[in-house]
């Protein structure tokens, strides 16, 4: 077996080392990094824009805005074997419709296509100024449920979102059993 260095993989070489350079890593700043900050803050301006250290919502939008930018990238430019980028696919827009629902916090409008709408509340106001309820007792019976309902497509979505972004046992495995799920390979 005989072995050569080519000039490809020397030339290879001295790209790397160059890439390692002071004066490079200088260019690149200019060059990329800022730049990229610029586009990225043009990205998440409006994530940015309502921003608040109180409030997980903002987290939950920026991971849905980079969802979002990370699906289109890899419906559009995707490179891989059409099997696992269609799964991967899948898994995000999933996991952006969650995001989008909690986003809109739909889960009352949803649980009452499913069991009716809210009865009107009715209150009466008694002698001493305070109020009292006057729905019946199905009336009642009614409302709770549709909050009931309302709270379980909550927490089942909820579950659903960290479970695609955590992985499933088929995420380990790839070709026809691959699910897409577990975003630590949603790469490309």
């Amino acid at each position: 077996m005989d072995i050569k260095i080519t000039d490809s993989f020397t030339h290879s070489l001295r790209r790397l080392m160059w890439h390692e350079h002071w004066l490079y890593r200088f260019y690149a700043t200019f060059r990329y990094d800022i730049p990229l900050f610029f586009k990225n803050v043009w990205r998440f301006r409006r994530e940015l824009y309502n921003h608040q250290w109180w409030d997980y919502r903002y987290t939950l939008n920026m991971l849905e805005k980079s969802l979002s930018i990370l699906e289109k990238g890899i419906r559009e430019k995707g490179i891989e074997a059409h099997q696992s980028r269609e799964s991967k696919l899948v898994a995000m827009q999933r996991a952006l419709e969650l995001l989008r629902n909690n986003r809109e916090d739909n889960y009352l409008d949803r649980a009452q296509a499913e069991l009716g709408n809210l009865s009107e509340w009715e209150w009466e106001v008694d002698e001493n100024g305070l109020l009292i309820d006057k729905d019946t007792p199905e009336q009642k019976e009614h409302n709770k449920a549709v909050f009931k309902r309302a709270n379980e497509i909550q927490e089942k979505e909820w579950k659903e979102l960290w479970e695609i972004i955590k992985g499933t046992k088929n995420s380990k495995k790839f070709g026809w059993a691959y699910d897409g799920t577990d975003m630590r390979g949603w790469w490309d």
